[in-house]
């Protein structure tokens, strides 16, 4: 079968590479389609927690094509979403309900081959089933929407709250959909690209503001006080760096984008202390595939606008090396089969 294949830092290719035969308690899945993550990039450019040779890929979605020995409650031809996150559900942190910290953690498309090839073998337990009222292009979102949910139910949005979001990727679009969904007062969303704020305001943004050198009085005038919750979806370090200029005291920050292993940042301890700051992580997701597949499945979250490009493997390879190359880029879902 043919798969992405990153074998070190910047080496990538589309080959030939052996069939996946499930093991005990695992299934063959049929790729049907795989988004393109922001984490693609970084593990292709050695700023994530891969092993090499990986193929990666761990938005997908797809059909049952092979039953391992033991799996039941399966068949061939069932349409999946695949959680990525594989716990050994024995070390203190899975008994202690933090799996995605697990001390033995592995990730398929990280660690584990994923989801940008024809075929993977995953395991049975990490197989969610979707309506077929979803394309698969949908049902690829199921993964980036469980990161967000997990994101989300750790800051505890508040009925009222001014939320502020940097960045109008997928990420943020999600975040801004979900937040103007929960019972916030406002959402104001901050990008470059006047496209993808126009998009924002379309899924819900009460305000958007261009970056640049108007950016700070604008956001000013918006919150004199400044904002109850600043997200940042940008994982650029000297857009995380501020986010702590635009918080009100006792508000929250939460850094959501994923800065380069070895940024650093300057933040002012005193200004945390003297603000009653919470200043929030969020990495990957725990258990959070049913919400998102059902705000998916519901309605509640739209993600046709997000998706600018569905691609071959040829051109995947491509849109993980160089994404910046795809005009309009937003999300670049890659579909093997074609």
């Amino acid at each position: 079968m043919r798969a992405i294949v990153i074998d070190g830092v910047g080496r990538i290719s589309l080959r030939d590479v052996e069939y996946p035969k499930p093991g005990s308690g695992q299934v063959t899945v049929k790729v049907e389609a795989c988004g393109v993550c922001g984490t693609d990039v970084h593990i292709l450019r050695g700023e994530f927690l891969a092993t090499y040779p990986i193929i990666p890929g761990h938005e997908f979605a797809g059909t049952v094509a092979e039953l391992g020995p033991g799996v039941s409650g399966w068949q061939v031809g069932d349409r999946v979403a695949v959680d990525p996150g594989v716990f050994c559900h024995n070390c203190y942190f899975c008994k202690t309900d933090r799996g995605n910290h697990c001390l033995n953690w592995n990730g398929i498309g990280v660690t584990l081959p994923g989801g940008f090839a024809e075929y993977v073998a995953v395991p049975e337990a990490n197989l969610y089933r979707i309506d077929p009222g979803l394309s698969f292009e949908q049902a690829s979102f199921i993964e980036p929407i469980s990161c967000v949910v997990f994101g989300l139910r750790r800051l505890k949005p508040m009925a009222g709250d001014h939320a502020l979001v940097f960045g109008a990727g997928p990420i943020g679009l999600l975040h801004t959909q979900l937040l103007a969904r929960g019972g916030t007062a406002s959402v104001t969303v901050v990008d470059l690209d006047p496209g993808r704020l126009a998009l924002a305001s379309q899924l819900g943004a009460t305000h958007t503001v261009q970056a640049g050198a108007g950016q700070n009085q604008a956001l000013h005038e918006l919150a004199p006080l400044g904002f109850d919750l600043v997200l940042d979806a940008t994982g650029v370090p000297s857009v995380t760096e501020h986010t702590l200029d635009y918080v009100k005291p006792t508000g929250k920050v939460m850094f959501f984008g994923v800065n380069p292993r070895d940024a650093k940042i300057q933040i002012s301890p005193f200004d945390v202390y003297q603000k009653d700051l919470e200043i929030y992580g969020s990495f990957a997701l725990r258990y959070t595939f049913y919400y998102a597949r059902d705000l998916l499945t519901s309605g509640r979250v739209t993600v046709d606008p997000l998706i600018s490009h569905v691609v071959s493997l040829e051109e995947g390879v491509r849109a993980i090396s160089d994404p910046e190359s795809f005009a309009g880029r937003r999300k670049i879902v890659v579909k093997p089969q074609e």
